[in-house]
């Protein structure tokens, strides 16, 4: 991709995928490879705004594209109806094509710009690359592979990957004994703050279904809105907004049992239906005034909010423009779980 126009761009992109499928984290993403991709881009001569901006909305798509966090929080707040596997599958299409939008916008501004191109790369160093990387990509299709394939389940997942995780890094010289005490202390206060969020959630889950609140709201949609297209417009609009204010775990923990009932109601898959939800709630992480990543991207670039603002605005209306065709195209989402029967 380093010799096309705007090459590097498309490198960010490809990157924070692949890296975010991985880790499962939009942050971890962002934190990587902008840090890695910032300067290499800046010296050759694209504008660290631009940058900053390719980077934050890109690291997001490793929210859709599966082994993703966010898809298990899902798959627990919607009671059981959707699972782990037809999530992760279902995230493939959609993840990729946002991505596939975002080279878009960044090929049109490449070429509007005069963005430099890189050397082309010999066949013989893909391979090279590919084969130190091997091992380390093999961990995708492990976890997602005995997942579809019903080897283990979505936690015994998490055990095989910190295990093949721990395996490689031995292996690769990475970390040593000396680190593990860290990684242990941070991994429990990682889980702590998951759990507390779980936690409280379902004492609000049950709140809500005692007080009746996602019959009530289903109720009062179904009444004073009866064409379902704009009903679907009015949940994506709510949820985007929400996704300004609210960090997703506890946005989809909140708002899943009010909103499954109504979708589902009108004839929505749930497993649809996660999708849009954390699309919606991606777009919202680069969005201000909480947007997560949106800060963490401009804290990486070491520039301001304020500047990135700007050159984000055409990768978050490609963002928007895929959300709309995911919701009122389910083909999309439903398409590969539908061909592995899930």
């Amino acid at each position: 991709m380093g010799s096309l126009p705007g090459g590097l761009a498309y490198v960010n992109i490809l990157a924070a995928m692949l890296f975010g499928a991985i880790s499962g984290s939009a942050v971890a993403a962002a934190s990587a490879i902008g840090s890695v991709m910032t300067e290499r881009m800046e010296d050759e001569g694209y504008p660290r705004p631009f940058s900053a901006a390719l980077n934050i909305t890109a690291s997001t798509t490793g929210l859709l594209i599966p082994p993703s966090n966010v898809l298990i929080v899902y798959a627990l707040a919607s009671g059981g109806a959707a699972s782990v596997a037809s999530l992760f599958i279902a995230g493939y299409l959609p993840g990729i094509l946002v991505g596939f939008a975002l080279m878009l916008v960044a090929a049109f501004i490449a070429r509007k710009n005069k963005f430099s191109r890189g050397e082309r790369v010999k066949v013989g160093q893909v391979f090279t690359d590919f084969r130190k990387a091997f091992f380390s990509l093999l961990m995708l299709v492990i976890i997602v592979g005995g997942i579809v394939q019903g080897i283990f389940t979505a936690t015994e997942a998490a055990a095989v990957a910190v295990l093949y995780a721990l395996i490689l890094g031995f292996s690769y010289k990475t970390i040593s004994t000396k680190d593990l005490p860290s990684i242990l202390l941070n991994s429990a206060k990682t889980t702590a703050i998951v759990m507390f969020l779980i936690c409280t959630s379902m004492a609000m889950s049950w709140l809500f279904s005692f007080e009746s609140i996602p019959q009530l709201m289903t109720g009062f949609l179904l009444e004073t809105v009866s064409n379902p297209f704009l009903i679907f417009l009015l949940i994506n609009i709510t949820l985007l907004v929400v996704g300004t204010f609210m960090d997703m775990t506890p946005a989809v923990l909140i708002f899943t049992p009010i909103f499954l009932p109504v979708v589902t109601q009108l004839g929505m898959d749930p497993v649809h239906f996660g999708i849009i939800m954390v699309l919606n709630l991606c777009i919202g992480l680069c969005t201000p005034p909480v947007g997560t990543i949106l800060f963490v991207g401009a804290g990486v670039a070491k520039i301001s909010v304020s500047k990135v603002i700007k050159p984000l605005m055409p990768f978050l209306v490609a963002m928007i423009v895929v959300l709309f065709l995911v919701t009122f195209f389910e083909g999309i989402s439903l398409w590969l779980p539908n061909l592995f029967g899930l």
